[in-house]
């Protein structure tokens, strides 16, 4: 890959999430890889809403990251919607427990769930993907940097599995768990799926230890944003020192040998890898099994048909 066809992954420091330089930090992050919306386009901000675990929310990409997003794409005239598909509960839901609906009620963006779903034809199979995510113009992935008990690591190319509709991703880790990397090449065929897209990294605090939920705080300090996911955690998980051989996603990108699989694919307009210290981020030492068994699966169905028939949280 020659200089001019390498993909940009734009790095840039960010100590606090109240930093008032934030939203200058994001709008340069997206420029910097070529994300700009048209005048009147349909854009779709996707964050992390895993779980509304207290009292910081660790596991949601922060609001403060979000709002810089979305004010970037309004600017532009874009038409914005924030949206995911989280496993338990509803995206709506778990926004407002959260922060991030306050943090966007002075903007005209409206927050959604991820919901219609359409099937999808895989290489191997088929997936349901959310027709909100699949009809927009443009998505913006804003993930969250987290240790993974299943994927070791998990930043941009996981964020795409929120576009698959809930109650359908245990089924998914059920089905295509065991099958010898299907579940990893299922996640990369989402996002070859969806409209055109770009990341933008939430790593001011990341995750470690234990994830994607329940895990501990690490002051990482980092913006990151690429048109690619691929080489976006490419670039991450050779800061934070994690090998390929330890990544199921990454020996799965270089199985199909994706563009920004390999460091040699990827160009740095910004700031430098060596401007950040990650190697004392901790990851899982041993795997879990990516597929989930039966009685996992109906125990995920009973958990989101309860949640969704509790008395509504007014935000």
């Amino acid at each position: 890959m020659n200089s001019n066809t390498k993909i940009k992954v734009a790095l840039a420091k960010c100590a606090e999430y109240d930093h008032a330089g934030l939203p200058q930090t994001v709008q340069s992050l997206l420029e910097s890889v070529g994300c700009r919306a048209r005048h009147g386009d349909n854009v779709l901000v996707k964050p992390n809403l895993l779980a509304p675990t207290p009292p910081d929310y660790l596991p949601c990409t922060h609001p403060s990251v979000v709002r810089a997003v979305c004010q970037y794409l309004v600017d532009s005239g874009a038409k914005v919607r924030v949206g995911d598909s989280p496993t338990f509960g509803q995206g709506i839901k778990i926004s407002g427990q959260i922060g991030l609906t306050g943090a966007l009620a002075d903007l005209p963006v409206k927050v959604i769930n991820l919901d219609r779903p359409k099937l999808v034809r895989l290489s191997f199979g088929r997936t349901a993907i959310s027709r909100e995510a699949l009809e927009s113009d443009l998505i913006v992935s804003a993930p969250k940097l987290k240790a993974h008990h299943q994927m070791r690591i998990t930043g941009a190319v996981k964020n795409v599995y929120g576009c698959v509709t809930g109650l359908r991703k245990p089924m998914f880790h059920l089905l295509y768990g065991d099958w010898g990397g299907r579940f990893e090449r299922m996640l990369l065929e989402i996002w070859q799926n969806l409209p055109p897209s770009f990341s933008l990294l939430d790593a001011i605090t990341a995750m470690h230890v234990h994830g994607p939920n329940n895990g501990q705080p690490y002051q990482m300090g980092l913006l990151a944003a690429s048109p690619s996911p691929v080489a976006l955690d490419t670039a991450i998980m050779q800061m934070l020192g994690v090998r390929p051989d330890d990544a199921p996603l990454w020996q799965m990108a270089l199985k199909l040998d994706l563009p920004g699989a390999r460091l040699d694919d990827i160009v740095y307009p910004l700031e430098v890898p060596e401007s950040f210290n990650g190697r004392d981020f901790k990851v899982p030492d041993h795997l879990f099994p990516i597929s989930f068994r039966p009685l996992r699966v109906a125990g995920h169905w009973l958990r989101r048909l309860t949640a969704n028939h509790k008395r509504p949280v007014k935000i």
